[in-house]
């Protein structure tokens, strides 16, 4: 029995006494529905006289949903023992010619375009949807060729292509195209399938095609790909004016004919974000782009002021915190684009086509920096609510990057400030070097580092040369830094040896590693190399904590790295440092560095130093000129790491401008040297300075002799200050306090303090010296 054929038993009263599982999916009623219930319930129509009689015919069942199916009919009578009809025997199928109109209803009510060509490529049959898509009705489409049809034929030369690819080769084609059609007010995308028809010999004779409307799918994807493109397009430098870019970059041309990013002003400064305002709304241009040369659609330029509208679209956008469309026809509209015109440059319309408008703002961490406008006027299809879903989220991804670049410019600006308030800003006057130096900060993403150089003019004419480098970079290395500095001043102030001073500011480090807890702070580390130059005896004691090694170059010489023990970096603790000595001719030239200047991953550290010393070899008209030399031999264009140098000639002060007397126990031998003194200060011209010194010495010499120990020194020195020594063997250092009414002693050096422009005194290697300095006659 063929699939479909229902079958039902009547018994002689009319009444259904059996039902067949085909029955039921005919007419979609059960057994249970139907069994013990008279059969003509069941009938649709009245059944024609004569057609039980003629054992066939067609009827029209009521299906349990209430449609009618017509099947033809069969009708058997079953006989009993005597002869006589107790029932009949009823078999049913759907009338040949129902398959066949049911799949034509089917086609013709296809949800996509499906249409039917021969060989030749005309068209055999085509259902409602292709016609709407063509735009005519069926009849003046069939038998006419599918390039008769179409105004642009060379737009549609691809899919008629494959249609004659099928019916060449007989093998069906799935494509996706992208195009418009006449029937369609805009272009389309389409998901096309066309396979070949073959007879009962399985010849071809004909193509079907399938055409489904994937244009949501379409843009679905466009988006989806542009977002992933912006995933690593926008962000690629930590700066705001070219991630705005990149963001432009994006949606010109693929997603806007115009696109416009503009920022509230405090974003570009250093201020926090203020408040909304409720009235019109001034951000600043940073980036714009247009399919159109020259950005015509600009109604100001990059780095101008724009004002949107309290009722405009960017306005309500900034306001409302989402994307607004906006279309033409609508009043907003409308005013923002007469508000744009009014202020187009030169009387050019701001785009006149422009049919479609997205504002959407740019937030990210919960604060709005800003707005991007998408403009359409050669893209057909409007801006929808899809598009504003889409608009957010690359405004979002857009603006966390932009906030990242504002974030980092601010921190590298307040670091590199902060550094450079730190940094000495110009270098105390003495006469013991000439010095240059250079500070470049790196041009690395990592933030400004703690590098660090100062000068530090020490008692009796010595000076000392400090480099250092924090460990770590941003804002948190440069205050470090200034602590460190403040403290090697403080620690220099007080005339300490090289190795001991580190040793001092070894346990500082340590201490702040210590106060704070935070991780990213714990493990403070820094390098740094002291040194001291004596000009009277034109030596170099120097020490090192981590920290490179000077290169000094003799007058005439090569230059050469000096040989010393670096120490351990400061903050391990627990390790001596080492001071190191040399005797320089005057004229000598001493390099402190920090590591950045030698130290690349891409060059070794032995041939970089080897490079500087032939660096600083080369002969140069001034110190300034040979650090710039120096630095364009060893720096790339953009340094990985702060480099800082610090370039020192040693001067000389020679016999001429030292005086030196060995002073013996006697008190009586005061007036002496006040003699001595005097007859020096002459000749060298100082005779207005003579009365003052001569107080200072006859105290200072007295307070040697009373309370210190032999051997005793008196020495003056002529340098940018007059300044007068006394030395002693005992350690014990003198302090200053205010005598009393009734007091025999004490006053001394308070008259010594009052008389010059400072005094102090330094431990020595025998003792002690103290030491008062005061302005030459005529500074």
């Amino acid at each position: 029995m063929k699939h479909g054929v229902a079958v039902a038993v009547i018994d002689a009263l009319g009444t259904v006494t059996a039902w067949s599982e085909g029955a039921r999916r005919l007419t979609g009623r059960p057994a249970t529905d139907v069994v013990g219930r008279p059969a003509a319930e069941l009938l649709a129509e009245r059944i024609p006289d004569g057609t039980l009689a003629a054992r066939s015919g067609t009827v029209a069942l009521r299906h349990r949903d209430g449609h009618v199916v017509r099947v033809a009919l069969t009708a058997c009578p079953v006989l009993g023992p005597d002869g006589r009809t107790t029932g009949t025997v009823i078999t049913a199928e759907p009338p040949a010619d129902a398959d066949t109109a049911l799949a034509a209803q089917a086609f013709q009510q296809a949800s996509m375009s499906m249409s039917v060509f021969d060989l030749q490529q005309r068209y055999v049959r085509v259902n409602d949807v292709a016609a709407q898509v063509m735009g005519v009705p069926e009849e003046a489409l069939l038998g006419r060729h599918f390039a008769e049809t179409v105004e642009d034929e060379e737009a549609h030369c691809g899919f008629l292509a494959h249609l004659r690819q099928v019916a060449e080769t007989g093998q069906a084609v799935r494509y996706e195209s992208f195009t418009g059609a006449p029937g369609l007010s805009r272009a389309s995308a389409w998901s096309i399938e066309m396979w070949p028809l073959r007879d009962g010999d399985g010849e071809p004779n004909g193509v079907a095609l399938a055409a489904f409307d994937s244009t949501e799918q379409y843009w679905a994807r466009r988006r989806l790909a542009l977002l992933n493109e912006a995933t690593t397009g926008i962000g690629t430098t930590l700066d705001v004016v070219r991630t705005a870019e990149e963001l432009i970059d994006i949606l010109v041309p693929r997603y806007a004919d115009f696109a416009s990013v503009d920022l509230l002003e405090w974003v570009l400064g250093e201020v926090e974000p203020p408040m909304l305002p409720h009235g019109g709304t001034g951000l600043q241009r940073i980036a714009h782009g247009s399919t159109r040369e020259g950005n015509p659609g600009a109604a100001v330029g990059v780095g101008e002021t724009d004002i949107y509208l309290p009722g405009s679209p960017p306005a309500r956008a900034l306001r409302e915190g989402r994307a607004v469309l906006s279309h033409a026809g609508q009043p907003e509209f409308a005013e923002w684009l007469e508000e744009r015109n009014a202020r187009s440059p030169e009387g050019r319309p701001y785009r006149e086509g422009i049919h479609s408008l997205i504002a959407v703002p740019l937030r990210a961490r919960g604060t709005t920096l800003g707005v991007a406008v998408c403009a359409r006027e050669a893209h057909p299809e409007a801006y929808v609510p899809d598009d504003a879903v889409f608009a957010e989220e690359l405004g979002s991804r857009a603006a966390v990057c932009i906030d990242n670049a504002r974030r980092f410019a601010r921190e590298r600006t307040t670091a590199l400030a902060l550094q450079h308030s730190l940094l000495p800003s110009g270098l105390p006057g003495q006469a013991a070097v000439e010095v240059a130096h250079r500070y470049l900060p790196c041009g690395s993403l990592a933030g400004i580092g703690g590098d660090w150089f100062d000068v530090i003019p020490l008692s009796g004419g010595r000076v000392g040369l400090v480099v250092g480098d924090v460990v770590g970079h941003g804002i948190q290395s440069s205050a470090t830094m200034g602590r460190l500095r403040t403290a090697v001043r403080t620690l220099a102030d007080v005339d300490l040896p090289p190795d001991e001073l580190l040793t001092h500011l070894d346990d500082l480090v340590t201490l702040l590693a210590a106060e704070d807890s935070r991780e990213e702070i714990a493990e403070v580390g820094a390098t740094c190399l002291y040194a001291v130059y004596d000009p009277v005896s034109r030596r170099l004691s120097m020490a090192a904590a981590g920290h490179p090694a000077p290169v000094v170059v003799l007058p005439g010489g090569t230059a050469e790295s000096v040989p010393m023990s670096a120490g351990p970096p400061l903050g391990v603790g627990g390790l001596p440092f080492e001071a190191t000595e040399l005797q320089l001719p005057e004229g000598s030239v001493v390099a402190l560095y920090t590591d950045g200047l030698v130290e690349d991953r891409d060059r070794d550290v032995d041939g970089a130093t080897e490079e500087l010393g032939r660096a600083l070899s080369v002969p140069a008209g001034s110190l300034e000129t040979l650090c710039d030399d120096v630095l364009k031999a060893l720096l790339p264009d953009h340094p990985g790491d702060d480099v800082a140098l610090l370039l020192a000639r040693t001067r000389a002060l020679g016999a001429d401008r030292v005086a030196t007397w060995d002073v013996p126990p006697d008190p009586a031998e005061v007036a002496h040297f006040r003699q001595a003194v005097g007859e020096r200060l002459a000749a060298w011209g100082l005779d207005e300075a003579t009365f003052v010194t001569e107080l200072v010495v006859s105290e200072l010499v007295t307070n040697a002799i009373r309370y210190g120990e032999s051997p005793i020194q008196l020495r003056l020195i002529r340098d940018r200050a007059l300044i007068c020594e006394v030395s002693d063997a005992s350690s014990t250092s003198p302090h200053l306090r205010r005598a009393h009414a009734y007091d025999e002693g004490g006053r001394g050096l308070l008259l010594v303090a009052q008389l010059t422009q400072r005094w102090g005194s330094r431990q020595t290697g025998r003792g002690k010296t103290i030491w008062a300095e005061q302005a030459l006659p005529g500074t």
